[in-house]
């Protein structure tokens, strides 16, 4: 290698050195242990419902399953997120969850709403949750295209409030045509293995 190729090749190594040893231990923001008897409120749409598969199939009761804890499925298929900001104030008055899982916005994106107002809406049910003292670990929802990945808001508010946050298994799944029960909702198979990614970052996060 030319000295010339070479110290450039040493300036790139240096230079990305930091960035990947950051991305190898970024951890998620620490939650409060969740308590045997306490409740887990998963909200969201037909995503959180289960549509595609028997309700004991959906990612909630899967993922009560995993981590011991009663997680209420407090899904709604169709609906969009304003609509889950209106709903949820009576969600957490009934449930009084130590924990939300916030998975919501994808009837937005179909619909082809406006994604600032899907970002606010989730900041506001974010403030909400953690109004009545509950964490909150927020999962990312794709937007149609050939990507399937969440818009960069979910990221941005993540991080705005110190959450959690799952961007990838949704559109994981959903690319994955063994884990899918229609273009746009997961089987049993693919609610499984996001109750096991979101068990693995409640166990990161120290929650369990």
């Amino acid at each position: 290698m030319a000295p010339g190729v070479l110290t450039r090749w040493l300036v790139l190594a240096a230079l990305a050195a930091p960035t990947l040893f950051a991305a190898g231990c970024n951890k998620p923001p620490r939650l409060q242990r969740i308590a045997p008897d306490a409740i887990v409120l998963a909200f969201g749409d037909s995503l959180t419902y289960g549509t595609g598969a028997n309700e004991d199939e959906s990612y909630p009761a899967q993922l009560s399953q995993l981590i011991g804890r009663k997680v209420v499925r407090a899904g709604v298929p169709g609906e969009v997120s304003a609509e889950g900001l209106a709903r949820l104030p009576e969600a957490i008055d009934e449930h009084q969850p130590r924990l939300v899982l916030l998975l919501h916005g994808g009837n937005d994106f179909l619909r082809r709403l406006p994604q600032s107002q899907a970002a606010e809406n989730l900041r506001a049910m974010i403030r909400l949750a953690k109004s009545r003292g509950a964490d909150v670990v927020l999962i990312g929802t794709p937007e149609p295209g050939l990507t399937v990945t969440p818009p960069e808001f979910y990221g941005e508010i993540a991080k705005e409030f110190g959450l959690p946050y799952e961007a990838a298994v949704i559109g994981k799944v959903l690319r994955t045509a063994a884990h899918k029960s229609d273009p746009i909702h997961p089987n049993a198979v693919g609610y499984r293995v996001i109750a096991e990614r979101v068990a693995e970052l409640l166990r990161q996060s120290g929650a369990i």
